[in-house]
C-alpha cells in the first residue's frame, strides 16, 4: 500500500555520475538501441540479450544479463519519460523467476525501483547521472548490499570500453 511506504526521496536513492569520452548523441544511442545495448550492458564478464525493446513512453524493455557461469538474470522496465537525447526514466524490476536464482534465494529483492538517466552534453564528452530511486530506504540498503554500486560501476566501465571501440569504427 503506497501510504505505508516512504515517498521516493534522496534518502531512498542511489546516484552514480560518470563521464564518457564520446558525444552525447552516441552515448544516447549506445544506451537506447538494442544492437548497442547487447554489446556493453552489464558488469564485466556478463553478456546481455535484449528480448524486447519498445523505446516510447509506456513502452517496455525486457533484457537478460547472462553471468560468466551461464546464470540468467532477467530484468524488465517500462519507459515513463523519454526526452531524447537528454533524459530517460523507467521502472526497473527484477524479471520473472529472479527469486529462483541461487544468488537471490535468501534475499528479499528490492521492488518498485525507478531509474532516471540524464545525459549532459559536454561537447565531445558526455556526463551521465544515473539515479536509482527506491520505494523505501530499506529497499535502497538491500540493493546496496546486493552490490548495485559495484555492478553499475562495472557496467559503466564496459560502456567506456565499448564507446572507445565505436569511436575507432570497430562495431565488434
Amino acid at each position: 500500500m503506497q501510504s505505508e511506504k516512504e515517498p521516493v526521496n534522496a534518502r531512498n536513492a542511489i546516484v552514480i555520475v560518470r563521464e564518457f569520452d564520446a558525444p552525447r548523441d552516441l552515448v544516447w544511442q549506445a544506451w537506447t538501441e538494442k544492437e548497442h545495448i547487447e554489446k556493453w550492458f552489464g558488469p564485466k564478464g556478463f553478456d546481455t540479450r535484449v528480448d524486447h525493446l519498445e523505446l516510447k513512453t509506456g513502452g517496455e524493455i525486457h533484457h537478460t544479463m547472462i553471468g560468466p557461469d551461464g546464470t540468467e538474470y532477467p530484468s524488465k522496465g517500462t519507459f515513463l519519460e523519454i526526452d531524447a537525447p537528454r533524459k530517460l526514466v523507467s521502472t526497473d524490476e527484477f524479471g520473472e523467476g529472479s527469486e529462483e536464482i541461487p544468488a537471490f534465494k535468501d534475499v528479499k529483492l528490492p521492488e518498485a525501483m525507478v531509474t532516471t538517466v540524464e545525459f549532459e552534453d559536454l561537447g565531445e564528452r558526455c556526463r551521465i547521472t544515473a539515479t536509482i530511486s527506491h520505494a523505501t530506504e530499506e529497499d535502497r540498503k538491500r540493493h546496496e548490499e546486493m552490490g548495485v554500486l559495484e555492478g553499475w560501476n562495472s557496467t559503466f566501465d564496459c560502456l567506456v570500453d565499448y564507446l572507445a571501440t565505436v569511436a575507432k569504427g570497430d562495431k565488434r
